[in-house]
This record gives structure tokens, C-alpha cells and sequence, in this order.
């Protein structure tokens, strides 16, 4: 039985039951899944991964190979109730265009990424002088697929400039919720936003 995970139970709190969903950059569809069967939504996920969508297929989800960076001109706007981007945002090349597209085809949208201004990550760059690996960034910097490297205040500010509304912030390291100092202590972050 694969590992609960904590993103997913907190996506899954947030996912009202029976709504539509876009899953993008869904990977193997193991959150989509587990929507689907804990709160019968209606779902879709975008993957670039091939092989990732060979593993949605076989789990029976409906998914599409396309490259979401390019836009989502296929889908009306306010097609779904939620559009979700979980550990994909960061590796976007377009975010602002892929956030703006997210929240014209959802009417909210859950952004959840690694927060790269945790102080483990903070400590490694200090004492080593080299690009930190953590448990929330596992990949060293040749092989990593993170393009955006943002922390928690930096989503904040960008949110807030743009007008975007943040509805929920939810930020933990690991397995545990952080309830203070979230910039500094979280290895992750799930934001629940919609335009304004």
C-alpha cells in the first residue's frame, strides 16, 4: 500500500466532493486517484511524462499528454472547480502565464510547492556554498526539474501584487504542520487561490 501522504490529505480536505478537477502535471495520478475515490470528483490530469501516463491509464483516470506551459485553449473558462498544480508550479517556464490560465479554467486553483527558503535548505547554502539538497529538494542542481526556486514569502508578495486571492494557506515539513514561522521552518506549501 503506497504511503499517505500529507500534500494529498491536505489537497483532499480542500477538494469538495463531486467537483470537477484538472489535475496538471498529475504524474501517476495517485492524487487524482485518490479524489476520485474519496470524493467522487470528476477528473482530468495533463502530464509531458509519457511514462506517467501510461501509470494514469492503468489506474482507469482520464488524462492527456500535452505540455501545459503552452496554455490550456482547449478548455472554457470556468470549467472546473478546482485546478490543481501540486509539485508542478515550480517547474513551469511560464509561472504567471500558467497561474493566470489555471484561474480562468478553475474557479479556485491549489498551488502546492517546495518552499526553497526552508532553513535547512538556508544552512546548506550558508555552510557549503553549494545548491542545497533536503528532503523537499532531493535533486542536486544538474539534475533538478525545479526552473522557479520560490519560497513562502515570495508566493505571498506575488499573489498580492497581482490581486490574486489566497484563501488558505496550509504549510508543513514532512509529515508535521508548521503553524509559525512558515518562510523559515516549512519544507512545503499549499496555497488554495482564486482571482479576484
Amino acid at each position: 500500500m503506497a504511503k499517505r501522504r500529507l500534500d494529498h490529505e491536505i489537497i483532499c480536505k480542500i477538494v469538495e466532493p463531486g467537483a470537477q478537477v484538472l489535475d496538471l502535471g498529475c504524474g501517476s495520478g495517485d492524487l487524482l486517484a485518490r479524489l476520485r475515490k474519496e470524493k467522487r470528483v470528476k477528473g482530468q490530469g495533463i502530464d509531458i511524462d509519457e511514462s506517467a501516463i501510461f501509470q494514469c491509464v492503468e489506474k482507469g483516470l482520464s488524462v492527456f499528454h500535452m505540455d501545459f506551459d503552452s496554455g490550456l485553449a482547449s478548455y472554457p473558462s470556468g470549467a472546473f472547480d478546482y485546478v490543481i498544480l501540486n509539485q508542478s508550479l515550480q517547474e513551469t517556464l511560464h509561472v504567471e502565464f500558467v497561474l493566470r490560465e489555471a484561474l480562468r479554467v478553475g474557479k479556485k486553483v491549489i498551488v502546492g510547492y517546495p518552499n526553497f527558503a526552508h532553513i535547512r535548505a538556508r544552512l546548506q547554502l550558508f555552510f557549503t556554498g553549494k545548491t542545497p539538497v533536503t528532503n523537499a529538494l532531493p535533486h542536486p542542481w544538474y539534475k533538478t526539474p525545479n526552473l522557479h526556486f520560490l519560497a513562502i514569502a515570495d508566493f505571498e508578495e506575488f499573489a498580492a501584487q497581482r490581486k490574486i486571492d489566497v484563501l488558505q494557506r496550509h504549510y508543513f515539513s514532512g509529515e508535521t504542520p508548521v503553524r509559525s514561522w512558515p518562510n523559515l521552518l516549512a519544507m512545503n506549501a499549499i496555497f488554495l487561490i482564486a482571482g479576484s
